[in-house]
């Protein structure tokens, strides 16, 4: 479903997400002050315009309340970032999305209303540490502080093999939720009897204990 996303704020983290939401297929309006990263942009989304979200009338006149989704993306301007995510959401737009820069910083942005918070810095060097420790870790999404799901190669000593004789469960205390095969085909909620091949991505969901316990 085709959804509209406004980006307040076009440092390198807002750019990369209005350049993927537009490649995704959706209507993107980014927004920021200055004129080099709106122009840099501008042939990437759908619109893009130098104004400052800091500015209520401003985004009125731009129709933001009318999307469905805003994304407030600088986080170094504190006092703009907080400022800015409380009119949004008084504005009544559905979902925002904040970057914080610390605990602290996103505990004021829930209290406000954030629908969610993003921590840049703070997942990239979660994703550093688990791609040096496992180099077969491709991706992760922290559930809560226990659980994660987490992107994986399927290692050696699973290929070959199906599901139930692997019996992950039991012998890791992982679920298999997708198999990724080659092609880009993907296997949601295999069974015992699906098989695991080389090149496969595994997207399991565990502990982040019963990872350290997974084959390299």
């Amino acid at each position: 479903m085709r959804r509209q996303f406004v980006v307040i704020g076009l440092g390198r983290f807002g750019t990369s997400v209005a350049k993927i939401l537009s490649d995704l297929g959706h209507d993107v309006l980014a927004m920021d002050k200055n004129e080099h990263a709106v122009h840099a942009i501008m042939n990437d989304v759908t619109q893009a315009v130098q104004a400052d979200g800091r500015e209520e009338e401003t985004l009125r006149a731009l129709g933001v309340r009318n999307f469905d989704v805003a994304v407030v993306a600088m986080g170094d301007d504190l006092e703009a970032n907080i400022l800015i995510t409380l009119m949004l959401k008084e504005m009544g737009i559905p979902t925002v999305v904040t970057k914080a820069q610390s605990s602290q910083h996103g505990k004021v942005l829930e209290k406000i209303g954030a629908d969610q918070i993003i921590y840049p810095e703070q997942d990239m060097g979660i994703r550093l540490a688990h791609n040096l420790i496992r180099s077969n870790v491709m991706d992760f999404i922290e559930l809560s502080p226990d659980y994660s799901i987490f992107e994986i190669a399927a290692p050696n000593r699973f290929l070959k093999k199906t599901i139930g004789e692997l019996n992950l469960r039991a012998a890791y205390g992982i679920n298999v939720m997708a198999i990724k095969k080659k092609g880009e085909h993907i296997v949601i909620a295999p069974g015992a009897e699906d098989v695991i091949d080389e090149k496969d991505v595994l997207v399991i969901v565990g502990s982040k204990n019963a990872l350290s316990k997974l084959p390299g």
